[in-house]
């Protein structure tokens, strides 16, 4: 089954050739071919995408927010199906695709309130005669370059909120698992946005540079690792376009003294390896106030994790499958070695996994170190894999001082029953999103998700008010109907009275 750019017409790929293969990551075998496209293919797609959002953008918003409304009615419709796709090329077990796809689809329902968000403010007689307002305006063409970890839900934090605006939208998926992108650009179109409106290009750097330098892309949302969100926010940038970028995570999770052990436990065990850690949320960092509270946490958590079943996604008896790719998996087992050369406690070994019949897949088990510190290269840099490291402090002063220091900012979470303590904690942990007894704090739809630091270049967080915020332009307008009182031409700046 080939996956290509499917909304520009075939006669338009002159010279595209390229393919990657799609596998299955909980056997290690190929399942799919993508076909990667190139400058021509955007060219074409950008093109039509010019002429069907103009178009677009003269719907009216409730027009716009009811096709929103039937998209979100398509995707809850074939959540099995796509969920099943999810499992399939990423390796996500079914029910923890379909918690992606449905905190997608709340981005959806979010979009459809875009009428009473796009309102705008009016301020009657500024001066004498003298009404203002300002408005919000689509930007024209965006595009959005997603990663292989959340191919429903990334999609739909970006896609349904430049729609509603007014705006076209072509959407670059990872080349790893493109499938599930592609049916939700269908079922889009299903929805009632025209082809043209709404495009998807598979593709690799080639086309994501492509899409960084065509004059007529206004916009470009990413969500990735750090080092390609600031190449991309450079890139974009100088190319004239907004961009937002979310980069990667270091997220800490402070284990206070009075906090419940078994409850932080399954936090810990829940956030640092669902989904095999991939998550820009996931917790990899457990740092426990006090050697009393270390050892308590890291007894239980050893107890606990030890019994779970990591296995194909397929199989809802799995906890969590695999890591997505062969790529990622041989650089975590290789995060593994450099923690144990660098002398931090290898208590949770999860290399070495054997399942029978998937004895090829890119499985890896819970992983957990201890005694890590902060000058450690497995504490600073992102694994993004089922490996949490542990790291003693004597005092809540020097476990937010060690989160703060370090350059990633994404998410930060306190588990305490002092409520001092985590108001504190929350007005002073230098991080995007942050949690009070919460292990994974992921803003609503309605509100907006984004990290600090090096997690976030651009200045622009998705969805949520900022979502909308980024997908429009502000316009504000001086209006007069009276008769001048002006007498002749006035060199000062006007003032109002």
């Amino acid at each position: 089954m080939d996956l290509i750019t499917h909304l520009v017409k075939d006669k338009k790929f002159s010279g595209v050739g390229r393919r990657a293969p799609v596998m299955n990551p909980a056997t290690g075998r190929q399942i799919r071919e993508v076909v990667l496209g190139d400058q021509t293919v955007v060219d074409a797609a950008v093109g039509d995408a010019v002429e069907s959002g103009r178009e677009w953008a003269k719907k009216t918003p409730i027009f716009r927010a009811r096709v929103m409304l039937r998209y979100s009615e398509l995707i809850r419709k074939n959540i099995g199906s796509l969920a099943k796709v999810v499992s399939e090329e990423h390796g996500k077990t079914i029910p923890d695709a379909q918690g992606s796809i449905t905190r997608g689809i709340e981005v959806v329902e979010f979009a459809s309130g875009f009428p009473s968000l796009a309102k705008g403010e009016y301020s009657p007689q500024v001066g004498t005669g003298v009404n203002s307002f300002n408005f919000r305006q689509p930007l024209g063409v965006c595009a959005g370059i997603t990663p292989f970890n959340f191919p429903a839900m990334v999609p739909l934090w970006m896609m349904p909120v430049a729609l509603v605006c007014g705006n076209a939208f072509i959407l670059k998926p990872s080349e790893k698992d493109p499938s599930c992108s592609r049916k939700l650009v269908e079922l889009a179109h299903e929805a009632g946005v025209p082809e043209a409106t709404v495009q998807m290009i598979n593709g690799d750097k080639e086309v994501v540079d492509g899409l960084l330098t065509h004059t007529c892309i206004d916009a470009v949302s990413f969500v990735g690792s750090s080092p390609v969100a600031q190449y991309i926010f450079n890139e974009g940038s100088k190319n004239g376009k907004r961009v937002q970028a979310l980069g990667g995570a270091k997220n800490h999770l402070v284990v206070m003294p009075d906090s419940d052990v078994a409850t932080v436990v399954d936090a810990l065990i829940g956030s640092a390896f669902g989904s095999a850690g991939e998550r820009c949320m996931a917790i990899s960092v457990a740092v426990c106030v006090g050697d009393d509270t270390a050892d308590r946490t890291v007894k239980r958590l050893v107890e606990k994790a030890g019994k779970l079943t990591v296995g194909p996604g397929s199989d809802l008896n799995s906890d969590f499958g695999p890591v997505n790719n062969e790529g990622l998996y041989k650089k975590i087992l290789d995060y593994i070695d450099i923690g144990v050369d660098e002398g931090a406690d290898l208590i949770m070994d999860g290399r070495s996994i054997n399942i029978p019949g998937f004895e090829s897949g890119y499985f890896i088990g819970a992983t957990v170190f201890d005694n890590v510190s902060e000058n450690m290269k497995i504490y600073q840099e992102e694994i993004f894999g089922p490996v949490l490291s542990v790291v003693r402090v004597q005092t809540y002063e020097e476990a937010i001082d060690l989160l703060n220091k370090h350059p990633l900012g994404n998410g930060a979470s306190i588990f305490t029953g002092d409520g001092g303590v985590a108001q504190h904690f929350v007005e002073n942990c230098q991080a995007g999103m942050v949690g009070v007894n919460i292990p994974i704090p992921v803003p609503v739809a309605y509100h907006s998700f984004g990290g600090w630091k090096g997690s976030l270049f651009g200045g622009f967080a998705m969805h949520g008010p900022e979502g909308i915020r980024f997908y429009t332009k502000l316009k504000t307008a001086s209006v007069s109907w009276g008769k001048t009182s002006l007498k002749g031409p006035e060199f000062k700046l006007p003032t109002y009275t």
